[in-house]
């Protein structure tokens, strides 16, 4: 997934546009949408890094997911080989849009990370 797929399927979950979140973070109009055909001053980047709570190199796709504070390395590998695991995304028999996958590998891994921390939780309990 490129830059700008990434940043489009964050704002999505947010409910905002590239144009709103560019207001927001104070980036000149139109500059997310370049993103796909050039790169980000590193300023511009880390604003939307902050806005949307992850990290630049998650941004960039050089982290697989985005995971809480307290994920091992290990947690980070179960997330990715369980989302491997999974049959390819589709409904009705009909292939789904990037949009549409990038919504639906965001919601799995909040899944994930809540299941992994209530597991964490019950342990400590032990």
């Amino acid at each position: 997934m490129d830059l700008k797929s990434r940043i489009q399927g964050l704002a999505n979950e947010k409910h905002i546009t590239l144009a709103e979140l560019e207001r927001i973070t104070g980036i000149s109009n139109g500059q997310i949408r370049r993103w796909d055909k050039s790169s980000p001053k590193a300023d511009n980047l880390k604003k939307v890094a902050d806005y949307f709570g992850v990290t630049t190199d998650y941004l960039l796709g050089r982290e697989t997911q985005n995971s809480p504070d307290w994920a091992t390395e290990d947690d980070k590998i179960d997330l990715d080989e369980w989302l491997k695991s999974n049959m390819p995304m589709g409904f009705q028999g009909m292939d789904m849009d990037d949009e549409t996958k990038i919504k639906v590998r965001a919601f799995l891994e909040g899944v994930f990370w809540e299941d992994k921390q209530k597991h964490r939780n019950d342990d400590n309990k032990k």
